[in-house]
């Protein structure tokens, strides 16, 4: 009864004080607006704690912030971690504008700074580090003809500290992942890598009716490096082997180290021609790394090709290219052999 008598006593004043009734109103409005925002964060929250890596983790943040904050492309680069994804509302020409325009606000020293930017192609970039100060993980929001507010701005900053933590775990997800897909000694792909990426590569080769070669390699030789010189040797071998592989193949060929002193590399949009000449290529390139582990044992690599045929298996394929390579051993070593 006398909490009732008091509110009334508290209504009764705040009508007679017109002044403080639009202060109380004001009040309100605020602390339901706190109350909504508070709702959404929660939700922010929510969204990012179903998002494992990079990729998903941006797509969320950007799905979540379009309703209150337009905009073309959200992007976060790592520089440390080697880490960058960008990703884009935008279709042809104007999406390739803007990633163009976020590469070059990633890239330019001029831009690092965090605020607000202009390009010069009507794009408007705002910038933030996520983290610590330490941290050189950076966040971009652009937006194309339409300035970012400063109430945008300070709503997307405020919005980071939510970020920065699952972005944090983003990140170390990926180092795992990483690490369970790459092989510990050279840093190449391992068996795990070609087995996922395989299957829809062929699949998409089947489809499309590009041609795939894969090559099977085998080091010549390898064994007496380790009886002679050592495994310690014999390990900086295989990464001085493997770091030779990677500088000669593209970025969308596949290789892996599979164990011991054996390589695949497959090799998308290439024939059995276009194989032979790189095979060549990789036979002399370890010919003229000059490992010797006597002076008339010198290590070199066998190479055996096939090209992939809708006929064939995955499984039918690497014994078909295992074949050609045995071949390449007895018929001399340090040579490529094919159909």
């Amino acid at each position: 009864m006398n909490v009732a008598v008091s509110f009334l006593d508290t209504i009764n004043h705040v009508e007679s004080n017109p002044s403080e009734l639009t202060s109380l109103i004001a009040e309100l409005n605020r602390m339901k607006k706190d109350s909504e925002w508070l709702a959404k964060i929660n939700d922010l929250h929510a969204r990012l704690a179903r998002a494992l890596d990079l990729t998903s983790m941006i797509e969320t943040f950007s799905v979540w912030l379009t309703p209150f904050l337009k905009h073309d492309l959200i992007g976060y680069n790592h520089i440390d971690r080697q880490r960058k994804y960008m990703f884009c509302s935008g279709h042809g020409p104007d999406r390739r504008g803007v990633i163009k325009v976020a590469e070059e606000a990633f890239n330019d020293s001029a831009k690092k700074h965090d605020g607000l930017c202009r390009d010069q192609n009507q794009f408007f970039v705002h910038s933030r580090s996520v983290g610590s100060l330490e941290a050189s993980g950076r966040l971009l929001l652009v937006r194309k003809h339409r300035k970012i507010g400063t109430d945008e701005a300070e709503m997307f900053d405020n919005v980071l500290e939510v970020l920065s933590e699952p972005l944090q775990r983003a990140l170390d997800y990926e180092d795992l992942f990483d690490q369970v897909r790459q092989d510990s000694l050279t840093g190449l792909a391992n068996r795990r890598v070609f087995d996922e990426q395989i299957p829809p590569l062929l699949a998409s080769a089947r489809r499309h009716g590009f041609p795939v070669t894969l090559c099977s390699m085998d080091l010549d030789k390898f064994k007496q490096v380790n009886d002679q010189l050592g495994h310690a040797e014999g390990d900086k071998v295989l990464r001085q082997v493997a770091l030779t592989f990677a500088k000669m193949v593209r970025s969308s060929d596949i290789l892996v180290r599979m164990g011991g002193d054996e390589f695949l590399l497959v090799l998308p949009y290439t024939d059995l021609q276009a194989a032979h000449h790189l095979g060549q290529r990789l036979c002399k390139a370890v010919d003229q790394l000059d490992i010797f582990s006597k002076p008339e044992e010198k290590l070199g690599v066998s190479i055996g090709l096939a090209q992939w045929h809708p006929d064939l298996s995955k499984e039918e394929w690497i014994q078909k290219a295992d074949e050609f390579l045995y071949q390449a051993k007895k018929t001399g070593r340090c040579r490529v052999c094919l159909e």
